[in-house]
């Protein structure tokens, strides 16, 4: 005979019977894109998540924050790229000289008979008007065309190339990737009229063009209208390596020395960079012993005449952007499995490289900071920062951004060349055969 007590203990099974499989069968078979039910608030976060993402797509690669007011109305670099033929100045720009200066044109931007054009040589690589007629199909990443021939550029000028998959400098796009044949320095040394950095950093003009031709491609010297610092002590130019902005998500710190995060750096450079029009604020850039360039031209506090503010709307979406670009897989056989597997095992052991490095993010969460000293290197990139620091790099798709070197500078050309100074400097005694595990295991993140 069944009791009342049986009875609720049985209906209690089997309400946490049914409960139990209900959750599992959630929880195994829903999906992450899954439709949120209409009306819910589910709904609505799906919704801001497409729109922020198609949003900050398009201001990556296409907006100028209004840039074209610096690059072209005060600089006059577009006339550059004309020459004189096209209303400019000078013989101009013709694409095959934008392919060498490291710029990188969208295959999928092109037509067809164009492209047809110039793989039968048809188009003549060497006339600035192809490159102007490139320039307005929005086909050259980052060079974006603006009102009566001038030209803006975008944050994807430097942090997009391209996989060559048409041609050397023409393929489809690598949104975030490093352009590390990016020739900045060169690029702006071209413009007519360098007056305005002239003033900012109080030099002539052919300083200013010497000191841009020493960046080399892949550089660019973010503190230089900061600081003032060209070059380093040992006569070597002060730029440094451009970053990814690729596998940012989970990541605190941006650069190389710290500054700030994700959208502290978006706002730096489009105001301060790129030049732009918007609001920026950092007081510590009022530090005239260390920042006598940006004390003196007011940069800590950046504010557009009247409400003409093109950035700050636009930060929200083009961090949802970076943040969902993920770092590149590495090619298929690019790297011995075997090998990497024993170099994981060091990485996270013995080599004591995953105390910073801490997978998955491969740089410490939260304030991954450390001097030059804990890392064995010069502190003068670092001294140039608020935090005389510098950062715990994260490692995803190192394979990607070889060129160039690795560090902040590029003073180590190989893999290999970092894991030997770390051996040296922590003292690690590793043997040749576990140095080499250790880059296949980096070559595999």
């Amino acid at each position: 005979m069944r009791t009342a007590g049986t009875a609720l203990t049985l209906a209690a099974t089997s309400f946490a019977a049914a409960l139990a499989l209900t959750v599992t069968g959630r929880v195994g078979a829903q999906p992450a894109t899954t439709l949120a039910r209409p009306g819910s608030f589910d709904e609505v976060i799906q919704h801001t998540s497409g729109d922020l993402f198609r949003q900050g797509q398009q201001i990556f690669r296409f907006d100028t924050f209004g840039d074209e007011r610096f690059w072209s109305d005060t600089l006059r670099l577009h006339q550059a790229v004309a020459g004189a033929s096209n209303g400019g100045v000078g013989n101009g720009v013709g694409p095959a000289a934008a392919l060498a200066a490291g710029l990188k044109v969208d295959v999928d931007m092109v037509p067809q008979s164009v492209l047809a054009g110039i793989q039968s040589g048809a188009v003549n690589l060497n006339d600035p008007a192809n490159t102007l007629a490139l320039i307005n199909a929005r086909a050259v990443l980052g060079v974006m065309p603006a009102s009566n021939g001038r030209v803006g550029f975008t944050c994807a000028l430097c942090h997009s190339t391209v996989d060559d998959s048409f041609g050397p400098g023409i393929g489809s796009r690598l949104d975030g990737w490093p352009n590390r044949d990016l020739n900045v320095g060169a690029i702006v040394a071209m413009a007519p009229d360098l007056s305005a950095v002239a003033s900012l950093l109080q030099i002539d003009q052919a300083t200013v063009r010497n000191v841009l031709m020493s960046w080399g491609p892949g550089k660019f010297d973010a503190e230089l209208f900061l600081d003032g610092k060209a070059f380093r002590p040992d006569g070597k130019t002060a730029a440094t390596l451009i970053p990814p902005a690729y596998g940012l998500a989970g990541v605190n710190l941006h650069t190389y020395t710290g500054w700030g995060g994700v959208p502290y750096w978006n706002a730096f450079v489009a105001n301060l960079e790129l030049r732009g029009s918007g609001i920026f604020y950092d007081p510590r850039l009022n530090d005239a012993t260390k920042f006598p360039v940006a004390a003196r031209a007011g940069l800590g506090n950046v504010r557009p005449a009247g409400a003409d503010d093109g950035i700050t709307s636009r930060l929200p979406a083009l961090h949802y952007y970076q943040l969902s670009i993920p770092a590149p897989a590495p090619p298929a056989g690019s790297f011995i499995q075997r090998s990497a597997e024993s170099g994981q095992s060091l990485f996270n052991g013995r080599a004591r490289c995953s105390t910073c490095h801490v997978p998955p993010l491969f740089t410490e969460p939260g304030w991954g900071m450390h001097t030059a000293e804990e890392i064995g290197i010069d502190d003068f990139q670092a001294r140039r920062s608020p935090d005389n620091r510098y950062r715990t790099t994260p490692l995803k798709g190192a394979w990607s951004r070889a060129k160039g070197g690795y560090y902040h500078d590029g003073r180590f050309a190989t893999l290999r060349a970092v894991v030997e100074h770390y051996d040296r400097v922590f003292g690690l005694r590793l043997t040749e055969t576990e140095m080499n595990d250790l880059v296949e295991y980096l070559k595999s993140l």
